[in-house]
């Protein structure tokens, strides 16, 4: 049997007619109603959603307009205020004289916000974040703080008259200027421009950004740009694309900057950089979401070259920042200004900088006294490595050096930290501990097979003074937040062994100022040398005065033993050195030889009229030489076993140096 469709019945029937007739009346009498209301009365509602969104008070104090019924649906709201979140006393976020908005309604109905026009009529913003990282700008209630900013596409978005203010006490940032954006379409320009310019913590400062048209922009379609920065010195350009307008959590960018110091870019970039020399670099910069990173990264720091990568994310705590890079050559003294030195290299440096530079000069003074900016180091955690494959200009012959940098709540440790001599090399640990009030720094630093020309790069007569083996330790603890502060509070204790080899003999001759023999050898510039059994130099730091308790030289002439201290507060030295001879000298000068003055300028000269008594003599000799070997395994337990420097110790060589001490038998000529 077929089943025919049931007919509707005739009530069914007038109630489609009914509906059919009122749908169209209904649309035609909301029409007339929105085009006659007053949309001011709806100024509340809107005022209450929009402080809902942002977590703060809004205001509409003017007119609101509402154009309805268009394809093109839009708004324009009059004198609109934003209040601060409850924590910030300053002044209001803004005030906008208008604001207008206008969406495409086809696109809305498609599930997708795309507005074509954003305008900002005289805008006021007045933006600022505290030391503790609060952000005024900062919408997200606490959920995400500092989110990426992220809009729907815009075809025209302008702002007229704007004006920005921004303290940022977090970063130490001033800025005050005035912001204009526009579609510019002329011979010079066709396309979309923001530009800023103001004053940057009282210095000069200008943007430009400049894209394509956003007349014909396409949300799925990568947007181009390119931005120009100057703020004083320092100078940006980045040229590349955002892949999903306006989605500002993903970009990639070619970027070149350059300035007087890396240090510079903290106010802009929010990444705690250290201090440097004047730079130039480039490289790739791409976001993804939390992620920075730089690749391809390559140009110079001072006259260092440098390339490697590196990476930023901005998630826990504190940011995380990573990095491995490289130099070919590495000018040593570019690395002063890591340490609160300067190094004034090209125009680009600063006024500071070459002032500084000035005052070191001056003064004459190798540790620098500037403060170091520790608030940075708590701001940031790191893995950083480094490799210079060679190095120049360093204080002793340094050939290469790498290094491996851990940075985790404020504490900085360098560890392995290795530097290559021509033999030998330098390494082990140096820690910065800047969690706290008053830094402490710590480092324990080991010289294995290292040679005695290559550490001591002098020479004389033209020939190096000392030849051999050389090994070392220094193990220190200061506390200050400048390099001076803590060696000048240095504690603990260095010492420097030379394991054999060989001393010119006029400079062991004259240690003990033989004049015949001595002054023979030096007039003739006599490059003979004779045996150096063992060398032990031990100092005791305490409160930066470093005192040498051990200082004794085996050669086959001469036993030389002395003492003497370094301040490094004052940054200077003295000391006093006497030659023991092991044969008797007619002819011989029974005085020290005394080394004092600055660090970097000491003089060399003779104590006169300090004839040394036989009770003295023996003495100075029993108390310097004989503890010796207890110092030794400092550096390495077997060195107090080596015959060499076993010997130094013995008794039967103690006995024959002081027996032919011309003080305690021959008499002897002095001359003064």
């Amino acid at each position: 049997m077929t089943n025919e469709p049931t007919k509707p019945s005739a009530r069914r029937r007038r109630v489609l007619i009914w509906t059919g007739c009122l749908l169209p009346v209904a649309a035609i009498a909301l029409a007339v109603v929105a085009a006659t209301s007053d949309w001011n009365r709806y100024r509340g509602p809107v005022a209450a959603f929009a402080s809902a969104r942002l977590h703060r008070k809004v205001t509409i104090n003017g007119d609101l307009h509402v154009h309805l019924w268009s394809w093109r649906p839009s708004a324009t709201l009059d004198q609109v205020s934003i209040a601060n979140p409850a924590w910030a006393t300053k002044s209001d976020l803004a005030d906008i004289g208008r604001i207008t908005i206008q969406i495409r309604l086809m696109a809305l109905l498609g599930g997708h916000l795309d507005l074509r026009l954003l305008e900002f009529d005289h805008p006021d913003v007045r933006l600022y974040r505290d030391e503790k990282g609060r952000a005024t700008w900062d919408f997200s209630d606490g959920a995400k703080p500092n989110a990426a900013l992220r809009l729907p596409p815009v075809h025209r978005f302008i702002i007229d008259g704007g004006r920005l203010k921004i303290i940022d006490d977090q970063r130490n940032l001033a800025f005050a200027g005035a912001v204009e954006a526009r579609e510019r379409l002329s011979q010079k320009s066709q396309g979309f421009e923001i530009i800023g310019k103001g004053q940057l913590n009282g210095e000069p400062f200008s943007m430009q950004f400049t894209g394509a048209p956003l007349l014909n922009i396409d949300r799925n379609k990568p947007y181009p740009f390119s931005t120009e920065i100057q703020a004083g010195a320092t100078f940006l350009v980045a040229r590349g694309a955002v892949p999903k307008p306006f989605d500002f959590s993903r970009f990639y960018v070619d970027l070149t900057s350059r300035g007087p110091d890396l240090a510079d870019l903290y106010r802009l970039t929010g990444v705690p950089f250290p201090n440097t020399p004047p730079y130039n670099l480039h490289g790739r910069l791409a976001r993804d979401g939390g992620l920075w990173k730089v690749d391809n990264l390559a140009g110079s720091v001072g006259t260092s070259d440098l390339v490697g990568s590196m990476s930023f994310r901005k998630t826990g705590v504190r940011p995380f920042l990573t990095a491995d890079l490289r130099s070919k050559t590495l000018n040593f003294p570019d690395i002063g200004a890591l340490f609160g030195g300067v190094r004034v290299t090209g125009p680009l440096a600063s006024p500071n900088q070459k002032l500084a530079a000035r005052v070191l000069q001056a003064e004459k003074r190798i540790f620098p006294i500037a403060t170091l900016d520790f608030s940075r180091i708590r701001a940031v955690d790191a893995d950083l490595t480094y490799k210079a494959t060679t190095i120049v200009h360093a204080p002793v012959n340094l050939r290469a050096g790498a290094v491996r940098v851990k940075l985790n709540a404020g504490v900085l440790r360098a560890e392995p930290l290795e530097l290559q001599l021509p033999q030998g090399k330098l390494s082990g640990f140096v820690q910065l501990n800047g969690s706290h009030a008053n830094a402490v720094t710590d480092l324990d630093l080991r010289l294995e097979n290292g040679r005695l020309e290559n550490l001591m790069p002098v020479t004389f007569q033209g020939a190096p003074p000392f030849l051999g083996p050389v090994v070392g330790r220094a193990r220190l603890h200061g506390v200050g937040d400048s390099v001076h502060d803590a060696v000048a509070d240095a504690y603990g204790e260095v010492l420097i062994v030379a394991n054999g080899g060989q001393i010119r003999q006029s400079v062991a001759e004259l240690t003990g100022i033989d004049v015949v023999k001595g002054l023979s050898l030096l007039l003739k510039k006599s490059q003979a040398t004779t045996p150096l059994r063992c060398g032990v130099l031990h100092f005791t730091a305490k409160g930066g005065v470093f005192s040498a308790d051990r200082m004794t030289i085996d050669t086959d002439p001469m036993l030389i033993d002395g003492g003497g201290t370094i301040n490094l507060d004052t940054e200077t030295l003295a000391f006093r050195i006497r030659g023991h001879p092991k044969k008797f000298h007619i002819l011989r000068l029974v005085a020290p030889i005394t080394i004092s003055g600055p660090i970097s300028a000491p003089k060399v000269g003779v104590e006169k009229g300090q004839a040394i008594a036989q009770a003295g003599a023996a003495i100075a000799l029993s108390t310097i030489l004989a503890p010796a070997a207890v110092v030794l395994p400092f550096v390495d337990a077997g060195l107090a076993k080596n015959p060499s420097c076993a010997n130094l110790t013995s008794r039967p060589n103690l006995e024959a140096a002081n027996a032919n001490h011309p003080a305690l038998n021959a008499p002897h000529t002095s001359a003064r």
